[in-house]
C-alpha cells in the first residue's frame, strides 16, 4: 500500500499544457492545480521566487509523497471495510426525514425484503473522521438490545468513488417502525383507549428500565422519539444525545443543554449539571400526559417561560381535564416531581397501581395500529426519531415551532 502511494508514476492527467512558457523542470513535481496557478503574470512569479527557493525542495518532496496515483485511486475504490456490509444491499425507497446528523431513508433489504430505516451519517468535519456522536450512538445501541428499544441492525457503507470525493458514506441501519408517537397523537381520528395507554407506558418504562440499568441516560425523551411498530410494540429511539453515566464520586458534570425544551425538567432549566436518570423520567411523565392531551403539555418558547409553566402546573395537575383516572394522574404526579430525587424510577413506575387495576395492559397494541391507515411520518414532517431531530419543524400543522433540542444547537457535536 505504501509503495503505491509513494511510487513516482504520474496520473495520466499530469501533463503540462502545450502553451506553458515556464522551464519544464520548475514544477516537475507539482500537481496540475499548482501548475495552473503559477501560469499567472510573470512578475508575481518573480516576486514569489525568492521565498519559494527555500521551501520548494521540501514542498516538492511532500507533494511527491502525497501524490494520488492511479494505483491508489483503484485501491480506495476497491477497499472493503472488513466488518461492514455495502449499502447497496438495500434499496432506498423514500426519504423520511432530515436530521442534524444526516438524512434518513426508508429502504428495503434486497435479500430478505425487510423494511429498514437508513440513517446517513453526516461527515462534516472529515479531518476528524467518523463523528464521535455517531460512534457513541452505535456503541450504546449495541449494548441496548431490548424489545422496547430501537433495533440497530448494522452499520453499512457506500463505495468510495470519484462521485463522492473518494470517501465512503456510512449508514446506521435500523429495523423500520411505521409510526412515531407525536404523529399518531396529532391524528385526532385515532382513538386511544386506557388499555392502549397502559400498554404503551408499560413498554416505555420497560425500555427506560433497560437503558438506565445499562448506565445510560437517554437525554432526549419526547413523543417524536417514541416509535410504534406495526405489530403494536413501542420502541425508544434516537440515542444521538444519550451518554453513559457513572455512579462513582465525584459526580461528573454533564452539559445541561440537552432535552427538547418542552420535555426539559426543572433541574436542567435551573442549570444543574449533575443530573441522573430522573431527567428521562420527567420526559416520560410529559409523554404520558400527552397520551390524553394529544399535544405537549408545556410548550414554553424560552427557558424562563418553560420554568414558569412547570411551576404553575406542578403544584397539582388539574384533574377535571382528565378522564377521571385518578391513578394515572397520581403516576404522572410522581413522574413530574419537581425534586429529581423524589421522582419515580422506571422500575418503581412499573410497580405502580396504575398497572394493577382494570382495565389491564396487554402485550401489545396491535389492534390500535391496525386502525392506522397511513404512516405517521407524513404528520411529523421530519421531527421524529427516524428523522433524528429535524430542524425546528414540528409534528405537522399541530405546532409550527417545535423548539431545537437545545438553544445552543450549533454545539451538537460537543455534547458530553
Amino acid at each position: 500500500m505504501q509503495t503505491s502511494a509513494t511510487s513516482h508514476s504520474h496520473p495520466p492527467t499530469h501533463s503540462h499544457p502545450p502553451s506553458s512558457s515556464h522551464p519544464h523542470h520548475h514544477h516537475h513535481h507539482h500537481n496540475h492545480q499548482h501548475a495552473r496557478s503559477s501560469h499567472s503574470s510573470s512578475s508575481s512569479h518573480m516576486n514569489g521566487q525568492v521565498q519559494q527557493q527555500s521551501t520548494s525542495q521540501a514542498l516538492e518532496e511532500e507533494m511527491e509523497r502525497q501524490k494520488v496515483t492511479p494505483t491508489l485511486i483503484k485501491y480506495i475504490e476497491e477497499f472493503k471495510f472488513p466488518y461492514i456490509n455495502d449499502v447497496s444491499n438495500y434499496e432506498k425507497l423514500l426519504k423520511i426525514g432530515q436530521g442534524t446528523f444526516g438524512e434518513v431513508f426508508k429502504a428495503r433489504c434486497k435479500k430478505t425484503g425487510k423494511m429498514v430505516a437508513l440513517k446517513k451519517i453526516l461527515m462534516e468535519n472529515e479531518k476528524e473522521g467518523f463523528p464521535i456522536t455517531a460512534l457513541r450512538e452505535v456503541k450504546m445501541l449495541q449494548q441496548l438490545k431490548h424489545e422496547n428499544i430501537t433495533d440497530l441492525i448494522e452499520v453499512c457503507s457506500s463505495k468510495a468513488t470519484a462521485f463522492n470525493r473518494d470517501r465512503s458514506t456510512f449508514y446506521l441501519v435500523f429495523a423500520f417502525c411505521e409510526h412515531d408517537l407525536a404523529g399518531l397523537l396529532s391524528n385526532n381520528k385515532i382513538k386511544i383507549s386506557l388499555v392502549h395507554i397502559k400498554t404503551m407506558m408499560k413498554h416505555l418504562f420497560n425500555g427506560l428500565w433497560k437503558i438506565h440499568r445499562s448506565k445510560i441516560l437517554h437525554r432526549d425523551m419526547k413523543a417524536a422519539n417514541v416509535l410504534l411498530s406495526r405489530d403494536g410494540i413501542l420502541k425508544l429511539a434516537d440515542f444521538g444525545l444519550a451518554r453513559p453515566f457513572y455512579m462513582g464520586h465525584p459526580r461528573q458534570l454533564y452539559t445541561n443543554r440537552v432535552v427538547t425544551l418542552w420535555y426539559r425538567p426543572p433541574e436542567l432549566l435551573l442549570g444543574d449539571r449533575q443530573y441522573t436518570t430522573s431527567i428521562d423520567m420527567w420526559g416520560a411523565g410529559c409523554i404520558m400526559a400527552e397520551l390524553w392531551t394529544r399535544s405537549p403539555i408545556m410548550q414554553g418558547d424560552t427557558e424562563q417561560k418553560q420554568l414558569t409553566m412547570i411551576c404553575n402546573l406542578c403544584g397539582s395537575i388539574d384533574k377535571d381535564s382528565w378522564e377521571k383516572d385518578d391513578l394515572a394522574v397520581c403516576l404522572i404526579d410522581e413522574l413530574l416531581a419537581l425534586d429529581p430525587s423524589k421522582r419515580l424510577e422506571a422500575e418503581k413506575a412499573l410497580d405502580h397501581m396504575f398497572f394493577y387495576t382494570p382495565p389491564y395492559s396487554k402485550d401489545d397494541f396491535k389492534d390500535l395500529m391496525d386502525t392506522v391507515k397511513t404512516s405517521q411520518f407524513e404528520y411529523t414532517a421530519g421531527g421524529g426519531a427516524h428523522a433524528n431531530r429535524g430542524r425546528a419543524i414540528g409534528a405537522g400543522q399541530r405546532m409550527p415551532q417545535r423548539p431545537q433540542v437545545s438553544q445552543t444547537g450549533q454545539f451538537h457535536d460537543m455534547i458530553f
